[in-house]
């Protein structure tokens, strides 16, 4: 038997767009850490909401893309192999999650994000910093991958929220090239969360469809704040959407242990 579907106002699904999309060009997310939960604020199911800002996420991803490419500013060889990583390391994240102590990993997790928004005040990366690749370099892109897609299986967070501070700390990215590389990662991901969330009818492709467009139109708007802010500004607010994330998590992470109480 098929669930209801909570059809929401074209206004709504409009705003939400607009939102997405904005938080996505200025931050190199995809946006879903914003859009599941205002999704289900509404009373969509969440995997309805998880499916259908996955979905969302690609054209937005796409706009993103080109318009830090047009700019220089995507190291495409450094997405494309976060990307390879993150299609194994999804694989096993959805293996793991039934095998391994979820508290641990959530509230190791949770330090993690924590100890990066501290570090996002203390340590500015340079605005014509790069990514040098060479052969370790790029075995450890393809690590961060893993990792990135296993925590995404396990926790449900998506790519960019991990992958831009590592960009910047680990790889002496700048703030605009971790954004933008981010985001082209975030591409190839999408498309194969999308058709396996179509397969379980985990999606709402005519919500997905109105806010994906929207934020096609918004996400240029957010590319050109993060380019017109300081470093530092741009650490001080993506921390600030760090500590939304884990705030989100933990509300997550409470409801699911009241539910199992």
């Amino acid at each position: 038997m098929m669930q209801e579907r909570t059809r929401l106002s074209i206004w709504i699904l409009i705003l939400l767009g607009v939102m997405m999309g904005y938080f996505s060009g200025l931050f190199g997310v995809g946006g879903g850490i914003v859009l599941v939960p205002m999704l289900m604020l509404f009373g969509v199911d969440q995997r309805i909401a998880a499916g259908t800002s996955t979905a969302a996420i690609l054209p937005t991803a796409v706009v993103g893309t080109v318009t830090y490419g047009l700019t220089g500013h995507v190291d495409w060889i450094a997405a494309a192999l976060i990307a390879v990583g993150m299609i194994v390391g999804a694989q096993l994240g959805t293996y793991l999650l039934a095998r391994l102590p979820r508290a641990a990993l959530f509230w190791g997790f949770l330090g993690f994000l924590a100890v990066v928004a501290v570090s996002l005040w203390l340590v500015v990366p340079q605005r014509d910093a790069e990514i040098e690749l060479n052969v370790w370099l790029g075995a450890a892109l393809v690590a961060v991958g893993v990792l990135t897609g296993i925590l995404s299986g396990l926790m449900g967070v998506g790519g960019g929220i991990v992958v831009v501070p590592v960009l910047m700390f680990f790889f002496g990215a700048s703030d605009l090239v971790a954004k933008g590389t981010s985001l082209a990662m975030m591409v190839p991901g999408s498309i194969s969360g999308t058709i396996g969330n179509a397969r379980r009818r985990n999606v709402d492709l005519r919500m997905a469809a109105i806010i994906g467009v929207t934020a096609c139109v918004a996400s240029p708007l957010g590319t050109w704040t993060a380019q017109s802010i300081t470093p530092f500004v741009s650490n001080v607010a993506f921390s600030v959407l760090l500590a939304f994330a884990a705030w989100q998590l933990v509300q997550k992470h409470l409801k699911s242990r009241r539910a199992a109480a």
